[in-house]
């Protein structure tokens, strides 16, 4: 009862600490997520000989390239298509209010009382930019350290095992290293996996609403393949924004067709993708996924819906690897080489 209590104590300090210095443990966990994803790039330049320090760089610079590029080509589908967005969701949001709201909450209303709010505390607008650059500063900030981070890890990947057993008992070496590699390679499946879904998603819709001709459609494929990394909440808000600026623009017919081709695709990811592509990974519940989608959103907003999901990976696969450890040499019958918790069992003729 006692070792149970301590361990629930620092466990519950542990993620304190995370809470207190998230600013110090986001880039830590975005780093370790990147490793993840970039481990096999590495180590097949590895393979060819390549110097592991230049194989590190070299794999940095590709994923500065790619990440660079994907944002450019969202940032300016966004751009371009951003207006059309917004103009339709906000005429699908008049046409909702008009048939199902309420009096004095229509969007001249809300207009109205907007521009009251902004003449009212309009001496807030100084401090609220200077806010947003601040965050804005600290983002760039944490993704330069995840990407240094992430460099180093790629390079000393070869000691981390050595480095992991020397923080722990010799006798619980060869436990903590199968963990850590049961952990590792969950969150790995599951950013690989994620990805690869992500960009069949956002291209099957993106097709889907060109030929709908639904306005802004690569803008809203570029929010899908974003949203794909919160499972299930973020298939929910893309889907939403594509069937709401359909039904603004092309009408309730169109609007229809557009949430087919949404749900056809969940379908597809929900029926063929991911039990092909994630089936060697860690299978979680809908429940459990949307428990740690809420409370990485209450601890670290939406950075946190984004990284509770592989983390609750991690510690499932670390859950796996104790349960099965615990099966081979737990039961009080069955020693570890399938004998009595004595040794071997003694012959019958003896």
């Amino acid at each position: 009862m006692r070792r149970r209590a301590a361990r629930r104590g620092v466990g519950a300090v542990g993620v304190w600490l995370i809470v207190e210095f998230k600013t110090a443990v986001t880039p830590l966990l975005l780093a370790l997520l990147g490793t993840a994803l970039l481990g096999p790039l590495h180590r097949r330049l590895i393979r060819m000989k390549v110097q592991r320090s230049l194989a590190a760089g070299i794999t940095c610079a590709a994923v500065v390239a790619v990440v660079g590029g994907a944002m450019y080509i969202v940032v300016n589908a966004l751009i371009e298509s951003g207006d059309q967005i917004i103009a339709s969701l906000k005429r699908a949001a008049a046409d909702l209010a008009r048939h199902f709201g309420a009096a004095g909450t229509s969007l001249d209303d809300l207009a109205t009382n907007s521009r009251q709010l902004l003449s009212r505390f309009g001496g807030t607008a100084a401090s609220e930019v200077i806010s947003g650059i601040s965050v804005v500063g600290e983002m760039i900030a944490i993704a330069v350290l995840a990407l240094l981070l992430s460099f180093f890890f790629l390079r000393d990947s070869d000691r981390a095992v050595s480095t992991l057993r020397s923080l722990v008992p010799q006798s619980t070496g060869d436990m903590a290293e199968a963990m850590g590699r049961r952990a590792f390679e969950a969150v790995e499946g599951f950013m690989r996996g994620t990805t690869f879904i992500a960009l069949i998603d956002a291209v099957c819709i993106t097709v889907g609403l060109l030929v709908l001709r639904v306005p802004g459609a690569v803008g809203l494929g570029a929010l899908v393949f974003v949203f794909a990394y919160i499972p299930y909440l973020g298939a929910f808000i893309s889907g939403s924004m594509a069937v709401l600026v359909a039904l603004a623009d092309r009408g309730f017919v169109i609007a229809l067709w557009a949430l087919g081709v949404v749900l056809a695709v969940q379908v597809l990811e929900g029926h063929v993708l991911q039990p092909m592509i994630q089936s060697r990974t860690v299978q979680m519940h809908p429940a459990v996924v949307m428990l740690a989608i809420t409370a990485g959103a209450g601890i670290a907003g939406i950075l946190g819906m984004l990284l509770a999901v592989p983390l609750t990976a991690a510690a499932f696969g670390i859950i796996g690897e104790l349960r099965s450890r615990y099966e081979a040499v737990g039961d009080p019958t069955q020693g570890p080489g399938g004998t009595g918790p004595g040794g071997p069992s003694p012959d019958p003729g003896s």
